[in-house]
Formats: structure tokens, C-alpha cells, sequence
């Protein structure tokens, strides 16, 4: 890809997602204020927050910015990062035998112009035993990750199936972000 990019991110998942893109981006991590307002719609978080972060980078002549988000969703409510093994533990308890929805929001800023999308993925886990709760909280892999497990690891073995986008459910939409960087280029 001929263009200058940028990665609104220090998401070392995100960066080797866009690898599949272009091998040729720089990392600049946002730091924002990731808290959402009070009556924004769950599926529209992930948007929201990829905005503010791609927007704290700004508008770099000839380069787009890339800002992401991802969110956890089940029953209209929106799981985070679990905090400690008592949040992770209540997080998958939630999920376990339900389908939930996984939305990352990406926002691109290319020559002054704003252009944003959402990907949304379904999940189905698995009915889970307390056991294998336990042990996949042991693996200390849910921790940096929203809705507390990582479909590329062994959060894997609680999922049944998914319908969408796996990598979006990873963090990064990577086949439609290639495809919009490609039509935002091609303008």
C-alpha cells in the first residue's frame, strides 16, 4: 500500500493485524480519556472511542491515522477489561452459553478528512464449568483483553462458533480496513 499510516495504538494484537495490510506504518498510542458518555447505545461505543483516539493524533499531511476500539457486548451491556480475577470470573460466567457481540470501531483521518466505521461479530461460548473458568483465568491471558479472553489464544477452547469477522473479533477488522483504505486512497 502506498501511503503513509499511522497506528493510533500500542495494541501489539493491532499491530501485527495490520502487518496483513502493509508492512510499512508507524505506532503512535493514544492516550486518551476512554470514559463513554452516559447515553451513548453500546454498539456505538467502539466507534466512539476510535474517533477521540485517531482525533488525539490529528491530521498528519499524506498519512492516514488509524484509531480502533473494541467492545464487548451481551444483553445491551458493555464488558471491558476486567480489573481483577473476581470481574473476570463474573465476565465469563455471563457469557458462558450465550451468544455476545464483539464491535470494533475504527476511525481514519486521511488529509483532513474523517472517515469512521464499525464491524460488528457475533460469538457463541460454550456452557462453562466453573473448572474451566478457572482455568482459563489462570492462564492470566484475560486480563488486557475486553470481555476478559482472547479468541487468538486459549480463550479459543470457550468458544462454539462465530458468525463475522475473526480477526475483528481479535481487535482489528483488517479485510474491510484494507478495503476502505483502498477507496479512501483511491480519492
Amino acid at each position: 500500500m502506498n501511503i503513509n499510516i499511522v497506528l493510533a495504538s500500542a495494541s501489539p494484537r493491532r499491530k501485527e493485524l495490520l502487518k496483513l495490510i502493509t508492512s510499512e506504518f508507524d505506532i503512535i498510542p493514544s492516550d486518551v480519556d476512554e470514559t463513554l458518555p452516559e447515553e451513548i447505545k453500546s454498539e456505538n461505543a467502539a466507534e466512539y472511542l476510535a474517533k477521540i483516539k485517531a482525533r488525539s493524533i490529528g491530521n498528519i499531511e499524506n498519512t492516514a491515522v488509524i484509531g480502533c476500539d473494541t467492545v464487548v457486548v451481551i444483553d445491551g451491556n458493555i464488558l471491558g477489561k476486567p480489573k481483577n480475577r473476581e470481574q473476570c470470573r463474573s465476565m465469563l460466567t455471563s457469557l458462558s452459553g450465550k451468544t455476545h457481540f464483539v464491535y470494533t470501531g475504527v476511525c481514519i483521518i486521511y488529509n483532513s478528512i474523517e472517515y469512521s466505521f464499525t464491524e460488528k461479530t457475533e460469538v457463541i461460548f460454550y456452557n462453562l464449568s466453573e473448572m474451566e473458568i478457572e482455568e482459563y483465568i489462570e492462564t492470566g491471558e484475560p486480563f488486557d483483553k475486553a470481555g476478559g479472553y482472547g479468541i487468538q489464544g486459549k480463550g479459543a477452547l470457550l468458544v462454539k462458533g462465530i458468525n463475522g469477522d475473526y480477526f475483528n473479533v481479535v481487535g482489528l477488522p483488517v479485510s474491510t480496513l484494507n478495503r476502505k483504505l483502498k477507496e479512501i486512497i483511491s480519492h
